[in-house]
């Protein structure tokens, strides 16, 4: 019993960590039962725009709360839930009943050390305009592969203004081959002693190098110098991430399970 109590208090405090992480240099505030993020600037971000920490179960309760989404998110062409192990059953099934799509994201714990090395790859910190530039043309090339998944092209400056938002407290960094930048990450301090790492991408042209890894190694290397113990980092349960974080000693503690839905806006 102490062992499983352990287990939920850290799986409920890295659930938080990654909802405060979104909520970075968004407009957040408590309302109907839930915790509503919001960035009226940055419309097509999904990350900016979100309903969690949801704890209606009653249908009145649940109606109310829906209620106050379509008032709080008009004009917007979706609506988007982020849910986990402590939101009643009764709003995940009316989800569902009302035609949202589910998926599922695995938040992952590293407690301790790593497993295996990091190859000494140059690692800088994003501090100037140079940098930002870089990591927008290392944006580019992701958005060129995963065009369909992640939405239109002018999406694309929306996120990279939105993932800019969030620095400071968010620090980003740049990894580089023949002194080129090839990838980058973030990292955050967090709270409540657990920090995050997110947001990880490299160039096509430049994997399986190590640079990811190397990238992750001084992420959680930050976080810790912030006064992190345990660090968060989230991979699709459905794409193949989460069994490099896996085999480098993160472990899952959770699952958050995102709805979505087209509204026409």
């Amino acid at each position: 019993m102490r062992y499983h109590a352990r287990v939920t208090d850290l799986a409920r405090r890295a659930l938080a960590v990654n909802r405060a992480m979104l909520a970075l240099a968004n407009e957040t505030f408590a309302a109907a039962g839930a915790t509503f993020v919001r960035n009226r600037s940055l419309p097509e971000i999904r990350d900016a725009n979100h309903v969690t920490n949801v704890a209606v179960s009653g249908p009145d309760e649940i109606d109310r709360l829906l209620d106050r989404v379509e008032r709080e998110f008009a004009g917007l062409p979706y609506r988007r839930f982020d849910l986990d192990f402590t939101t009643p059953p009764a709003f995940d099934a009316r989800l569902l009943l009302d035609g949202y799509q589910r998926s599922d994201t695995l938040v992952l714990v590293l407690e301790g050390d790593f497993a295996g090395r990091a190859l000494p790859h140059a690692i800088r910190p994003i501090t100037d305009e140079a940098g930002w530039q870089a990591r927008a043309a290392l944006n580019e090339a992701g958005w060129g592969e995963y065009t369909e998944r992640l939405g239109r092209p002018e999406e694309m400056q929306a996120a990279l203004r939105s993932g800019r938002d969030k620095a400071p407290p968010m620090r980003y960094w740049l990894a580089y081959l023949d002194g080129e930048a090839r990838a980058y990450c973030a990292s955050w301090g967090g709270i409540d002693g657990i920090g995050q790492v997110e947001y990880l991408f490299t160039h096509p042209q430049s994997r399986h190098r190590g640079l990811a890894t190397a990238l992750i190694h001084r992420c959680v290397a930050d976080c810790r110098e912030q006064g992190a113990g345990p660090v968060v980092i989230t991979a699709s349960a459905s794409d193949t991430p989460k069994e490099i974080y896996a085999a480098m000693s993160f472990r899952p503690v959770a699952v958050k399970r995102e709805y979505r839905k087209d509204v026409g806006g």
